[in-house]
């Protein structure tokens, strides 16, 4: 009988997870990373239901303390990068830094396992022709979650099972109600972990970086109106500008050394490339020669066609690649996520890290982008 791992969040992805492995004959063990204290699925909350699902399979439940991993790679991260005026992705980065990487070695050094599985919407496959595994997207497009997969290595995806990549969330539904699973009717979570624990990403800032009020100024440098502090506002924002104006504004950048957000029309809220950093090739080596990807540069946007070109290395040693859109695209944001796709076939990612601006304002000269 097969021994493997399932980290368990107390949704009811993971429950059916579990309990599927369970019923096809795995040896099972249930593990919970104990992330944040308070509400949400990975808090008290969690714990909670996870513990219960295990007793009621009758399978050992182990959690694992994982708040200092999760405050440094997580929460100091965060901080640092709304900071310096950017929008990090901070899923991916979990994923890797504190869930899957510290899973897996628990599992091997405490429990002599060598499989973990998840409640993720994605499938890994073994090409035999070049030895790599490959990551899929969903069979369900709606619950894809390839894209915040794009960071695991071939390490971690050849000890991954994700046992609900071939199925539907509406299926993972009537088999939890199937089984009898407390967690059968249980809401899914509807924003980032943090987000759900205290209420909105400005509540948990403002807990970290003290508000730093400045202008709200134009790619021409007129001062439009006022900002409560540049890590309340991102790139592509328009609501809650507080601008009275003829046409809709959006945020296209910020001067951090000045304080400002630049607003702009929409016209000029669209970006013909970016460059991306911290790149991690999955389903593919790194090519030698430019290359032609659908990329997907937000969770819920559509993948579009672009071009990409390897570029040298950074400092030190980082991969990174140039993403040529042959299409300009709106809200191009450093800190989130590229992720580029062969069909289904995840090919890899990074972290975007400063895109061409459509314009070039006189106040702005010399001024790196964000």
């Amino acid at each position: 009988m097969e021994r493997i791992v399932v980290g368990l969040s107390g949704g009811v992805d993971s429950s059916v997870a579990a309990a599927t492995l369970h019923r096809q004959g795995y040896d099972v063990v249930g593990l919970t990373l104990w992330l944040m204290q308070g509400k949400g699925q990975c808090c008290s909350e969690g714990l909670v239901d996870a513990a219960r699902l295990c007793e009621d399979l009758g399978i050992p439940h182990h959690v694992v303390d994982s708040r200092e991993v999760f405050q440094r790679e997580i929460v100091d991260y965060l901080v640092a990068g709304y900071g310096r005026g950017i929008t990090p992705l901070p899923c991916s980065q979990c994923n890797r830094a504190v869930k899957f990487g510290p899973m897996l070695h628990y599992a091997q050094q405490e429990l002599g396992c060598d499989r973990i599985a998840t409640g993720h919407y994605a499938r890994i496959s073994h090409n035999p022709d070049t030895g790599r595994y490959e990551l899929r997207r969903a069979v369900d497009p709606a619950k894809d979650q390839s894209y915040f997969l794009y960071d695991l290595t071939q390490d971690l995806l050849a000890a991954c099972h994700f046992p609900l990549g071939d199925q539907t969330k509406t299926e993972t539904r009537r088999i939890a109600a199937e089984l009898g699973l407390h967690t059968a009717a249980k809401p899914d979570s509807q924003d980032l972990c943090l987000i759900e624990h205290h209420g909105s990403m400005q509540s948990f800032l403002d807990q970290y970086l003290a508000p730093q009020p400045g202008d709200i100024v134009d790619t021409q440098g007129r001062i439009l109106g006022q900002h409560t502090g540049i890590h309340h506002y991102t790139i592509g924002q328009r609501k809650g500008l507080g601008i009275a104006a003829a046409h809709p504004l959006y945020v296209v950048g910020f001067d951090v050394g000045r304080n400002q957000v630049i607003v702009a029309d929409r016209s000029e809220a669209h970006w013909p490339d970016c460059q991306v950093q911290r790149v991690n090739w999955v389903s593919m080596a790194e090519p030698p020669e430019p290359v032609a990807v659908s990329v997907q540069i937000r969770y819920r946007s559509s993948a579009v066609e672009a071009t990409l070109v390897p570029l040298p290395p950074g400092e030190p040693g980082d991969p990174r690649v140039q993403l040529l859109f042959h299409e300009p695209q709106f809200g191009v944001t450093p800190g989130q996520a590229a992720v580029w796709y062969d069909g289904d076939r995840l090919l890899g990612g990074g972290v975007i890290e400063a895109a061409s601006q459509p314009w070039v304002a006189p106040s702005m000269a010399g001024v790196a982008s964000p």
